[in-house]
């Protein structure tokens, strides 16, 4: 008689325990290979530090006590002068419209340059299936070069200014996006997609009609995060000539003693405003991705 459980052959059964001898067996093999690894990355990461220990120009366990020199010398100025510091934020309020206007105008021409090159690099979707590695690599690139690289050499072109700012920080916006928003269109239903192309319509109607709808919540929820983090990225352009409130902190903290009172103030400014931006975008995509 046929024993359909385990196999055509009569009488054949599992060898429970040449089975639990190979899954032990396994386990001793990860545990082996983790442990290894683990030595290696303890290993690469104790010869990396002490190499960049001797090449820095100080030692660093002999600078160690005086870590929080600087910072408390920086608390204590802006303390004496806390008064200033109403009038202070005042005043550096256009700096940080400044520096949110470079974020959202980078945010919103990265997001559009990301939503089409997400879905042309998107398999099952894309317009030119044999370019798809072409934008694949494209996006790749864009978030491969740092903000601040592409600011740089945009510095000798245009000069110094918030336009600079504003194509490094999209072109990088572009490629992270662009990863971000292929995969959540690769999870796209296509049924919608097959039913427009059967009644005759092109490739942007199918886009825009069958994978929009489906994608446009976590595209929206990625881009405000997105929006986040550019804020963050305009601030920290500012120290390399870029405009917005990162350029009054470079200024500030260049002057040294007498100044460190605007640093405190600038610093406090930029982190409420970061505050609230995160926690209204986090309100915001969970409505998006949760519907309430």
């Amino acid at each position: 008689m046929v024993d359909v459980a385990f196999g055509p052959e009569q009488g054949q059964r599992p060898d429970l325990s040449n089975s639990r001898e190979a899954y032990l067996d396994m386990v001793r093999r990860k545990r082996m290979y983790g442990g290894i690894l683990m030595v290696i990355f303890v290993a690469l990461m104790a010869s990396g530090w002490m190499l960049a220990d001797d090449r820095n120009a100080g030692g660093f366990w002999q600078g160690l006590h005086q870590v929080f020199d600087f910072p408390s010398e920086v608390l204590s100025e802006a303390w004496e002068d806390r008064a200033n510091l109403p009038a202070l934020f005042w005043d550096h309020i256009p700096a940080l419209i400044e520096t949110l206007n470079i974020a959202a105008v980078a945010t919103l021409i990265g997001a559009l340059a990301a939503m089409a090159l997400s879905l042309l690099a998107t398999r099952g979707l894309a317009r030119w299936p044999r370019l798809i590695p072409l934008f694949r690599r494209t996006m790749d690139a864009l978030r491969a070069v740092p903000e601040i690289v592409i600011a740089l050499v945009l510095i000798y072109i245009l000069g110094g200014g918030p336009v600079p700012a504003v194509i490094a920080i999209a072109l990088h916006t572009g490629g992270a996006l662009g990863k971000l928003f292929s995969e959540v269109a690769e999870n796209a239903d296509l049924k919608p997609v097959e039913g427009l192309a059967s009644v005759g319509a092109n490739w942007s109607q199918r886009m825009w009609l069958g994978v929009m709808p489906q994608v446009a919540p976590n595209w929206l929820s990625y881009g405000l995060l997105r929006f986040e983090i550019n804020v963050r990225a305009s601030a920290i352009l500012g120290f390399v000539g870029e405009g917005g409130i990162g350029h009054d902190l470079k200024l500030a903290m260049q002057w040294g003693q007498g100044r460190y009172d605007e640093v405190v103030a600038i610093f406090l400014l930029l982190f409420l405003a970061i505050v609230l931006i995160d926690r209204v975008s986090d309100h915001y995509r969970h409505k998006l991705v949760k519907g309430h």
